[in-house]
């Protein structure tokens, strides 16, 4: 993951160049590796480098074999070499970059070439072949990667964008949220949307909105999941997992372990036929037993991450599952006053006032910090589960499978204004990328048309179970798909697979929740909040922690910042509290029931 700023459309690209350089720099925490800026006719890209594939030969911006194609990308390319074999014509390479694709792909296909990436990605491509000058740009399907577009009234004609907000404050007086799964082509100021899959249309009332009636193959859905992790694993560079012990993240770790179980295994077989062939005659029986002839660096052997408040519960389920799957295992403790302490820089990389984002971020963002200080570059996350399976405890009250399927549509429609856009610039603050194995387009497609009846659940004095006795829980045909292993080898422990469903923001510890409502409501009088409608006629804050993020906001950002910001609010038609803690559902206590043995 990287940091890219463009502006096109410009006079004087030359004169503009150290401006747009200064913008770049305020996002140079996504790329600490490298900078790099064209200049074109009309165009400047300046690009910000984390470099995790290709990092010998992977500077960008990257240029075409004949000068003509510049190309800035934020993301990755995980099927790069199954595309390159694909070309029609031969390409001369540059570099090892798993984004260099992107060109001859566009040479050929035009701006069609998106449907054709499987990755994360922001990008924009110039194409200086033709006059006037021509960009795309492009991002990821559900919105992984951040990107932002702008306009000045100060350059009319002209269009910039950018991986974070803050890079375009100075330079525009209209941002938007570029949205997911949609291509922007200069040519006829056009935006469409590229990214049609069987499901998207879900969510829709009257007879355009299709309810899937697939039901749920658990092996598939294992299988496919399985794949989405293996994929994510493209890395020249140490990478871990984030472990919160609960369902989605514990899952990925396992699948993590054991795929790179499999990478140890064959690199210490290539180390005994290295061996084996620099000695003369064969080797004795017995020879390369010793641990010394197969030993394995700290890397590529799993590592996990955890954090909370002091004996927190997700500290303690993290433990559990790290020791069960043997991942080398970091726990980092935080307190109250760490977090209140943060938040101002959480705010600012977030770019964002939504409660439920600022909340579960803080701990996200001090991990972060801390597992860029050990050298990892990447971390895979559990992010998109719930929206995919229902999995927040608010689902339980759907009314019925159509609703219960279209508010996962939605929300995962949504994500990139919430999950995803935490697990970001979250990381992307210290320059660590976070992989989503969840997002895996494949993966969606599977999880995405399985019929909502299979997904629903039961809750407190109503939990039903099943033949084996498993509780029908929130995401239950995830926890079942994963019940077993073809192997034999459970893939989790029992007390981990079927546990309940926690908030991040709960799961460090209940104590973090209150301790931000209690310090929100020390700052903010009553006063104040009285007159928020006043102050905010949109969006107005409805607690008093709502009120003392947007006030940090607001001293961060320009006014037409907060256009770009959507609220995570539960189904109040569902009877859920405005809290979006898992702790203010009703059934949250009730759920509570012995996981098996």
């Amino acid at each position: 993951m990287c940091g890219i700023v463009i502006a096109h459309g410009i006079d004087n690209p030359a004169a503009e160049r150290p401006r747009l350089i200064a913008c770049s720099k305020k996002i140079r925490h996504r790329g600490p590796d490298w900078s790099g800026c064209y200049s074109g006719k009309q165009t400047i890209l300046a690009h910000e480098r984390l470099a995790i594939v290709g990092v010998d030969t992977g500077a960008q911006p990257l240029v075409s074999t004949d000068g003509k194609i510049i190309l800035a990308v934020n993301g990755e390319i995980y099927n790069h070499h199954k595309l390159r074999g694909q070309l029609k014509h031969q390409y001369k390479f540059k570099t090892h970059s798993d984004c260099e694709v992107i060109i001859p792909l566009y040479q050929e296909m035009d701006k069609d070439l998106c449907n054709l990436l499987d990755g994360m990605f922001s990008f924009v491509l110039l194409d200086e072949s033709v006059t006037p000058s021509r960009i795309i740009a492009a991002r990821d399907p559900i919105g992984i990667t951040t990107l932002y577009q702008g306009w000045s009234s100060q350059r009319p004609g002209a269009t910039f964008f950018a991986s974070e907000l803050k890079a375009l404050t100075d330079l525009c007086d209209k941002i938007i949220s570029f949205p997911p799964g949609n291509v922007y082509d200069s040519r006829d100021q056009s935006t469409t949307r590229y990214y049609n899959p069987s499901w998207w249309n879900g969510d829709l009332e009257g007879p355009e909105a299709v309810i899937p009636t697939n039901p749920a193959d658990l092996k598939l859905l294992r299988e496919s999941l399985e794949e989405a992790v293996r994929k994510r694993l493209m890395s020249e560079v140490p990478y871990g997992v984030l472990l919160s012990g609960g369902l989605d993240s514990s899952l990925i770790a396992s699948i993590a372990a054991r795929e790179t179980e499999k990478v140890a295994q064959a690199q210490a077989e290539a180390r005994k036929r290295k061996l084996a062939e620099s000695r003369s005659g064969p080797p004795t029986p017995g020879e390369f037993d010793v641990d010394e002839t197969v030993t394995i660096t700290s890397w590529p052997q799993l590592h996990s991450f955890s954090i909370g408040l002091e004996n927190s519960p997700d500290l303690l389920a993290a433990r559990k599952a790290a020791h069960f799957l043997g991942t080398v295992h970091h726990e980092y403790t935080f307190t109250v006053q760490e977090g209140l302490d943060a938040i101002p820089d959480v705010i600012y990389h977030l770019e964002t006032f939504d409660v439920t984002t600022v909340r579960a971020s803080t701990p996200m963002y001090l991990l972060s910090r801390k597992i860029k200080a050990m050298g990892v570059k990447m971390v895979l996350s559990g992010e998109g589960s719930d929206e995919i399976f229902g999995g927040y405890l608010y689902f339980h009250a759907a009314p019925d499978p159509k609703s219960f399927h279209q508010e996962c549509v939605k929300r995962v429609k949504n994500l990139h204004t919430a999950d995803c856009l935490r697990a970001n610039k979250s990381t992307m603050a210290w320059g660590l990328e976070a992989r989503v194995p969840f997002l895996d387009k494949a993966f969606l497609e599977v999880a995405m048309n399985i019929d909502p009846k299979e997904k629903m659940f039961s809750k407190g004095s109503e939990q039903e179970f099943d033949a084996d006795g498993c509780p029908r829980m929130e995401k239950y045909i995830l926890r079942k798909a994963f019940d077993c292993s073809p192997d034999g080898k459970p893939y989790l422990p029992r007390s981990i697979l079927w546990r309940q469903k926690e908030q991040f923001s709960d799961g460090v510890g209940y104590s973090w929740i209150d301790g931000m409502k209690d310090h929100a409501a020390s700052v903010v009088s009553d006063e104040a909040f009285a007159k928020r409608a006043e102050r905010w006629p949109d969006n107005t804050p409805d607690t008093k922690e709502g009120y003392f993020i947007r006030d940090i906001f607001d001293s961060l950002f320009p006014p037409a910042a907060a256009e770009t910001v959507v609220r995570w609010i539960p189904r109040a038609d569902w009877g859920c509290s405005s809290d979006p803690s898992g702790r203010s559902v009703s059934i949250h206590q009730a759920a509570y029931t012995a996981p098996p043995s």
